[in-house]
């Protein structure tokens, strides 16, 4: 079996299926595990980067992305050379954004110029049990449905065991906003607002399974959070700190003062719709609840504030 995954997110779920050896490209942002880093890289962007993976605002990304809109261009562009010399059996992709990946329509009009056409597989989760059912359908692809069934037993297990604990000592739920991008504001949607649930938090602002929206600074205030989460997308957990910090020295962020403000990985644990997100729900019930779990791993999160 001959894979091209087009998300990073795909590239994890082979990984944790156990089945790298059936990867044979990879987009240009897949950077884990490490040990698929050595495979073809078949896409590149279009615009500037931020975050984990280059060095521009977010308001200039936001901009980048507005202009390439209104002309119609990609944000992305498919290596077709390198993908019809892979010869590919399957291409992994994905229906759900089409800022942070390969679209759904590129990629089935590129595999329809190819002989044989690969099967395409196409992820779309908006929560953890979506999250789950794409697993599945790698697993499927690639023949794994018993490394699938084995690692959705044991997140869900891990899930278990955080929402008992916290049932246990009847934590309270404070009250929680995840900053997804800060340039302009937008408010976490999709599986995070369930990731802040089954953490013990309760998300101000996103709504569990829907697209994540803009917000003005006057609403986050409004919704008064205990808890700020700065988790960009894309951003890792230094390029997040980073941005949390430069936002704690601007005078209309300066209500964050007097709350708990943290920066999360948001590459690894949040925006990427992967086995990670139950580390993320793991993550978060730490920052909400540090008493009742083991040490915040440093790699994963830090307050900032």
């Amino acid at each position: 079996m001959r894979v091209i995954s087009l998300l990073p997110a795909a590239s994890e779920i082979v990984a944790y299926l156990g089945a790298t050896e059936h990867l044979i490209g990879i987009t240009h942002e897949c950077d884990f595990p490490p040990i698929i880093a050595s495979r073809p890289r078949v896409t590149s962007a279009t615009i500037p980067s931020a975050g984990a993976h280059g060095s521009a605002s977010a308001g200039e990304v936001d901009a980048a992305v507005r202009e390439a809109s209104e002309a119609g261009r990609s944000l992305f562009t498919l290596d077709e050379e390198t993908i019809r010399a892979l010869h590919p059996d399957v291409i992994l992709t994905q229906a759900l954004c089409d800022v942070c990946a390969v679209s759904e329509t590129d990629v089935r009009a590129l595999a329809a110029r190819l002989a044989p056409a690969p099967r395409i597989v196409t992820l779309g989760g908006t929560t953890i049990d979506g999250i789950f059912a794409d697993i599945r359908a790698v697993a499927e692809a690639l023949g794994a449905q018993d490394e699938a069934d084995e690692l959705i037993a044991g997140d869900l297990a891990r899930l278990r065991t955080v929402h008992d604990t916290l049932k246990a000592e009847r934590a309270p739920r404070p009250r929680v906003l995840v900053i997804e991008w800060t340039d302009p504001v937008y408010v976490a949607g999709h599986w995070a607002p369930e990731q802040v649930h089954r953490a013990g938090g309760r998300d101000v602002l996103g709504t569990a399974g829907a697209h994540s929206v803009t917000a003005t600074l006057e609403q986050c205030i409004a919704a008064d959070p205990e808890v700020v989460v700065i988790a960009p997308c894309g951003y890792d957990l230094a390029a997040a700190r980073g941005e949390a910090n430069h936002l704690m020295t601007l005078p209309e962020w300066s209500w964050l003062l007097g709350r708990q403000v943290w920066a999360m990985d948001a590459n690894g644990l949040v925006s990427r719709p992967g086995p990670r997100v139950v580390d993320g729900v793991e993550t978060m019930a730490r920052m909400f609840n540090p008493s009742l779990f083991s040490e915040l791993d440093p790699r994963h999160g830090v307050r900032v504030a």
